[in-house]
């Protein structure tokens, strides 16, 4: 996947694209949270990004939706994904695959409740100059 997810980026793609960063938090990801640029590339009004994010044990994404769709693979660790009515909707272990919707109306959070590190590779595909995330209020969970 992680070959697929390289070939997607930078081989279809032909022109570099300005770095953008995420907006304040209104609930800002956890103590340690690292995003790794790996790769990043723009077509026509698309930006095409690839991250390595790492959320260390006990931390958060903190909530938020993003712009365009993602698609990512856990290297490490296992991820557990809640959707904005404080659901569970997936725990990804090594190897599994994740997509994120775009849109507002698909706030989440992705926490680490192990004891390892969660490693992502993440595709971000957003339009061109969009931050990699939009943070949103907690909606009301007890467990952040």
């Amino acid at each position: 996947m992680r070959t697929a997810l390289r070939t997607a980026v930078l081989g279809t793609v032909t022109a570099t694209a300005f770095l953008t960063c995420g907006t304040a938090g209104a609930t800002p990801p956890g103590s340690g949270v690292t995003a790794r640029l790996v790769a990043q590339r723009t077509v026509g009004g698309t930006d095409y990004t690839l991250r390595e994010i790492t959320i260390p044990p006990g931390q958060s994404t903190g909530w938020h939706y993003h712009d365009g769709p993602l698609y990512g693979v856990v290297k490490q660790g296992t991820l557990s994904h809640f959707d904005s009515g404080c659901a569970s909707d997936g725990v990804y272990r090594a190897g599994a695959t994740i997509r994120e919707p775009s849109g507002p109306g698909h706030v989440h959070i992705g926490r680490n409740l192990g004891s390892t590190p969660v490693v992502l590779e993440v595709l971000y595909v957003l339009p061109h100059g969009a931050p990699f995330s939009q943070d949103a209020p907690n909606p009301g969970c007890s467990f952040e």
